[in-house]
């Protein structure tokens, strides 16, 4: 099973890191939902720094992040994706929705 973690720092950024595949998305899904729904702040900072490899399960779980932040009134920024995370939002049209800059393909 491949390792990844999701916690929130003492700040209230929600910190995700490892690698992001169909082995660990459900539990870092319902993990990072209840953070979301723990969370006092009205803006939601969910960092993916130390993301070392993603799928396109990183992404849905990002987007399942977002829905959760909206279902309970609270903003959301995505920051520090990495450019593996990046492309694949690029291929898929998702860039607009995540609020990223998309990268270019080189």
């Amino acid at each position: 099973m491949s390792q990844a973690t999701i916690s929130m720092d003492d700040q209230g950024v929600i910190q995700i890191s490892g690698i992001l595949d169909h082995n660990n998305g459900g539990p870092l899904r319902e993990q990072g939902q209840r953070l979301i729904q723990n969370s006092r702040a009205s803006k939601v900072q969910i960092n993916c720094a130390g993301v070392t490899k993603s799928s396109s399960v990183g992404l849905a779980l990002l987007l399942a992040f977002m829905r959760d932040c909206q279902s309970e009134g609270k903003a959301v920024e995505l920051i520090q994706l990495p450019e593996d995370m990046r492309k694949i939002a690029q291929v898929c049209g998702l860039s607009d929705i995540l609020g990223i800059e998309p990268g270019r393909f080189e």
